[in-house]
């Protein structure tokens, strides 16, 4: 069996990155300025740690970018670079290749995770990072899109959030940093638990991570997750499903499945994922 050496951080969106009247914290007594990103920033080893921001998701890279950095700078960590890869040309440069080989711990940025999967699959670039995850202790974190295509299941469309029928939720591989896992975000805010139960009736063997905004998992050895942040995830398990009809129906119907168990997670709980093989 592998055990990743790396550790992953999945994050649901809107963390906070200490803006002031920050709505995320409005009536949550859990609420704790940065505490996401300082976590991040905890996890890294070494002294003066290189943070690699890869902000290829979003269509605006640059504002993103400097963002993080200007957070990060508040963390007291000063040592930052972008690897600003918008196509799949910028993604062989070697100047960007030799980044992600110094890097202590790296930061996918939020926008669309499609866009993120169809530039770095199959690239030098993410088999590096992939292998350093692997190998090494290295930190890889992504926010919003950025963690929704951590996981193997990647859902990347879905008509109104919702998902009811057959053929609403689209889905492809992810980056597969996280083996037999799908993972969502803005997950309540954006009532997407239809989805995710539509994304398992599909393939019953992975395991619906529903993360909430302001709030993540830290995922160490592959397969062991802590809840962190201000809010709630919503853990979907559907491997002891008994029924399920979207193999039946036709598209536009709506799915069933049955004895689809569900958890609801908050900070400081822990539960286990399925093998990392």
């Amino acid at each position: 069996m592998r055990t990743p050496k790396g550790i992953l951080i999945a994050i649901g969106g809107k963390e906070d990155k200490g803006d002031k009247n920050n709505p995320i914290h409005e009536r949550n007594e859990q609420f704790i300025k940065l505490e996401i990103l300082e976590r991040f920033t905890v996890e890294l080893k070494g002294n003066n740690p290189l943070i690699v921001v890869i902000p290829t998701a979003s269509t605006v890279p640059e504002e993103v970018a400097k963002d993080y950095i200007t957070v990060f700078g508040k963390l007291n960590c000063k040592n930052v670079k972008v690897a600003d890869i918008r196509s799949r040309e910028d993604a062989v440069k070697q100047e960007y290749i030799q980044l992600i080989k110094e890097a202590d711990g790296v930061m996918f940025t939020g926008g669309d995770q499609l866009r993120l999967t169809s530039i770095l699959g199959g690239t030098e670039f993410l088999s590096f990072l992939k292998h350093r995850y692997l190998k090494e202790p290295i930190v890889i974190a992504g926010t919003s899109a950025g963690a929704a295509a951590m996981s193997s299941g990647m859902i990347y469309e879905g008509q109104k959030d919702n998902g009811m029928f057959k053929g609403d939720v689209r889905s492809t591989s992810g980056l597969e940093f996280m083996k037999n896992a799908a993972i969502d975000t803005h997950f309540i805010a954006r009532g997407r638990m239809i989805r995710m139960a539509h994304r398992l009736a599909s393939n019953p063997g992975c395991i619906g991570i529903g993360l909430e905004e302001d709030t993540g998992i830290v995922v160490k050895e592959g397969q062991e997750a802590e809840v962190i942040g201000s809010g709630l995830i919503v853990l979907m398990d559907a491997r002891g499903c008994t029924a399920s009809n979207i193999y039946d129906i036709e598209n536009g119907e709506p799915v069933t499945l049955k004895n689809l168990k569900i958890d609801l997670l908050g900070k400081g709980d822990t539960f286990t994922l399925p093998s990392f093989n």
